[in-house]
């Protein structure tokens, strides 16, 4: 290693703003007057005139205003709840129980069932909505699945 890399170059730092002979006196670099030559101004995001990135962007996705909180089960969730032995759910299945059990997060308000997967199982399920394939492999289970109409 040479002994160069280890000695910092002494470059004088350029002070600006001090006299007339330093080259950078009187306007310190700034130009004449407006809103730049000021102090603490930052134009942020202003581009020289071009179009802003943020305007050029095209404007991406929608916030629903009426964002429903609703949870979404699966039959193969259910069907492995059911054999899942530290659960211990009965014959019935709804949105409280499933709070209650810690199952699904308290901030659910209404539940969805839908048909991927098989049920082995009968068992009665109060839920808010059903796809069709559900309601069918339900019933073909022997369960029943009640739907809340509010």
């Amino acid at each position: 290693m040479k002994l160069n890399n280890l000695l910092k170059i002494n470059k004088k730092k350029i002070r600006v703003g001090r006299g007339i002979g330093s080259g950078k006196g009187k306007t310190s670099s700034r130009g004449h007057k407006g809103q730049k030559s000021r102090s603490g101004v930052a134009i942020k995001s202003f581009e020289g005139g071009q179009m802003p990135l943020y305007r050029r962007l095209p404007k991406r996705g929608f916030k629903s205003m009426s964002n429903k909180k609703v949870a979404i089960m699966n039959l193969s969730r259910i069907q492995y709840l059911l054999e899942k032995d530290s659960n211990s759910l009965k014959d019935s299945l709804d949105l409280k129980i499933l709070k209650e059990k810690k199952l699904i997060n308290k901030k659910y308000l209404k539940l969805k069932i839908l048909g991927k997967g098989e049920l082995k199982k009968n068992i009665d399920i109060t839920a808010h909505f059903a796809s069709k394939q559900a309601l069918e492999k339900v019933k073909k289970a022997g369960g029943k699945l009640n739907i809340i109409k509010k």
